[in-house]
């Protein structure tokens, strides 16, 4: 992309109309909202069951399963680290489609394979799973609308979770076995999923006026990944911790969402799970589409920070309410989500999409995510590892769902606000040359 020539006028005016064409951002963002919605349908539906009378000991079975799987979700961020930052653009919708009929080959094998052995089948399942997210992301980024195409993204995985596990429960009361049910489910999602692909892999590339504004988008080399992180990685790091801890949280009201509604006193009907996540839906696209209104890269950095302490005042005040009682578990469920997924998304949309833009690097987000999705599930495999043995170190009890979120929330969005501190502190652009580059670039867009 770097060596593409400059366009004369009437083909820059050409390349910018279709760039900005109302049809290609609706398909472009369908494509990408479609093929992650649907990975979650190999990924979720599992949790919507409780898997009881599996052998006792420390851990519950659906404690062994989730950490299973998420294991495998782990490792592929990691192999993802080097495989979706070099993966070329026309291998990509291949590429998806390959990786979950491998984790639908592996619900299969669940089903059939006998308690306790069949966990390991999650954990492969979960090991194609994890690079999906770079395959659909990478044809919405660098792009003047990137924080609005993403947002949209972004609304498939808050959306997903919920359905997938009223898809799950539903799927249960239809007769089908705890065993079949993820198989059963995976099944529903894999031609759609055949679908949504083959649209990514004719989403256009970024127009010349988005790479000026942006910076390229090109895969990364191994050195090229080292000296990103040798020149930008006091701002990077601090987001990512910021990001490993949002995960843990994040994950734990996710993968234990009925035991946590049960805990709160309220059943766990199917429906449920969607409806509280259509409002957190609603309320975090809001906020990550309207960052695209923001031109300069640095002030859409430190705006994408501040979205992100907005999330954690939220989350603490649903947990202050929930602890004096005032809130039952609908509207906490709500709060907490938003204030969840609020920096959740903002990282996804906005943070890592602005520091890439502020480097002038040629790059990708997908790697910046691939590193803080990686440490972020890393994280979470150690929080399950450790839900009983370690819970009464953070003032949780064991075995309660409920009583670690929230704890590990109390302790996540404290940690988090130093992070966004830090990162605010060591930001891109601080110094007058680094601004006046930044901005002459926005100009240039």
């Amino acid at each position: 992309m770097s060596d593409t020539p400059q366009p004369t006028d009437s083909t820059a005016h050409h390349d910018d109309r279709d760039d900005l064409a109302w049809w290609h951002a609706v398909w472009a963002v369908t494509a990408a909202f479609g093929a992650y919605f649907c990975m979650y349908g190999f990924r979720k539906p599992f949790t919507a069951a409780e898997y009881l009378g599996g052998e006792g000991g420390a851990l519950a079975y659906k404690t062994v399963l989730v950490t299973s799987q998420v294991l495998g979700y782990t490792l592929s961020k990691f192999i993802g680290i080097r495989v979706v930052s070099e993966m070329p653009a026309r291998r990509r919708a291949a590429a998806g489609f390959a990786l979950v009929v491998v984790a639908e080959l592996a619900l299969v094998l669940f089903a059939i394979t006998p308690r306790p052995w069949n966990a390991g089948w999650l954990f492969v399942n979960g090991l194609p799973l994890g690079m999906v997210f770079g395959m659909v992301l990478a044809p919405l980024e660098g792009r003047r609308l990137t924080e609005a195409l993403t947002a949209g993204l972004c609304a498939s995985f808050i959306l997903a979770g919920g359905v997938m596990k009223s898809t799950g429960a539903w799927l249960l009361t239809q007769g089908i076995s705890e065993a079949w049910m993820p198989a059963a489910a995976g099944a529903i999602f894999l031609l759609p999923s055949a679908v949504f692909l083959s649209m990514i892999h004719v989403v256009k590339p970024p127009s010349q006026r988005d790479r000026e504004a942006r910076s390229d988008r090109s895969p990364m080399n191994a050195e090229q990944r080292r000296r990103f992180l040798r020149q930008y990685g006091g701002a990077f790091i601090p987001i990512v911790v910021v990001f490993v801890l949002v995960t843990i949280i994040r994950s734990i009201r996710d993968d234990f969402a009925p035991e946590i509604w049960r805990a709160l006193g309220q059943p766990a009907a199917p429906a449920v799970f969607t409806h509280t996540e259509v409002w957190v839906a609603v309320g975090v696209i809001a906020a990550s589409a309207a960052t695209s209104f923001v031109r300069d890269n640095g002030r859409g950095f430190v705006v994408s920070l501040v979205i992100c302490l907005a999330g954690f005042g939220l989350m603490a005040s649903g947990l202050v309410l929930q602890r004096q009682g005032l809130i039952d578990g609908f509207p906490f469920m709500v709060l907490t989500g938003l204030g969840l997924y609020l920096p959740y998304v903002i990282i996804h949309t906005t943070v890592f999409e602005r520091l890439l833009a502020l480097s002038r690097e040629p790059g990708t987000i997908g790697f910046l995510m691939y590193v803080a999705d990686a440490f972020g599930y890393l994280g979470y495999v150690v929080v399950m590892l450790g839900r009983t043995f370690g819970a009464a170190a953070i003032g949780a009890e064991p075995g309660n769902a409920l009583s670690l979120f929230i704890a590990v929330g109390w302790t996540a969005t404290l940690l988090s606000l130093i992070g966004l501190a830090v990162a605010w502190w060591l930001r891109p652009g601080r110094g007058a040359a680094a601004t006046a580059t930044a901005q002459g670039a926005e100009a240039a867009g």
